[in-house]
């Protein structure tokens, strides 16, 4: 019974472990945001002079996921709309990405 328990908790942890691995990709290492938001955003996301603002600052990490989901779908301001210029899955990706950023500070 004792191996067993073993075995089922190594295998939890060794799938924890893979799932984590696979989402390594970042903001600024995502091919999405470099070919679409870096021109306005920076290259490592702090945000342009007269451009887009910074997407690692507080302001932007505390927005909620619903936030930046509509303003990445619908525009805001200056900001172009990627609806249809981006699927659903890429920028749920890049929603989490900018969250994330938050919380790694």
């Amino acid at each position: 019974m004792r191996n067993l328990v073993l075995a089922v908790l190594c295998g939890v942890v060794c799938t924890v472990i893979a799932a984590n691995a696979q989402n390594t990709e970042t903001l600024t290492s995502n091919p999405i945001y470099q070919n679409n938001c870096a021109k306005c955003h920076g290259k490592t996301a702090g945000g342009h002079f007269m451009g887009g603002p910074s997407l690692v600052s507080g302001k932007a990490t505390a927005m909620s996921t619903d936030e930046l989901r509509a303003i990445i779908t619908n525009g805001k301001h200056h900001m172009p709309k990627f609806e249809g210029k981006l699927q659903p899955s890429e920028i749920d990706a890049l929603v989490e990405q900018i969250r994330s950023e938050g919380k790694q500070k």
